[in-house]
């Protein structure tokens, strides 16, 4: 998956709870999964009105590197700043 979106600066993992984190400049907007993505939902991302409270990308979706990328982004830029530890 980090691989697919080589094409963004600052893509990141973090391992938690035995999965992962996936950052993109410095906020979570996914989850990594039994190699299943959970992107964060934001009102940008949402497929259908009343969707789940995650979006899973898999397939072909996962190997569209743009669309893949777009969808990173759009999160990103619909999600809180990350709170600051004390």
């Amino acid at each position: 998956i980090t691989d697919q979106l080589s094409s963004l600066e600052n893509i990141r993992t973090r391992k938690m709870f035995g999965e992962y984190a996936l950052y993109y400049e410095n906020k979570v907007v996914a989850l990594i999964c039994d190699d299943n993505l959970f992107v964060k939902i934001t009102e940008a991302g949402l497929p259908y009105p009343g969707a789940k409270p995650s979006m899973l990308i898999n397939g072909d979706l996962i190997e569209d590197r743009r669309w893949l990328a777009q969808l990173i982004i759009m999160t990103y830029e619909h999600l809180p700043a990350p709170k600051i530890k004390k």
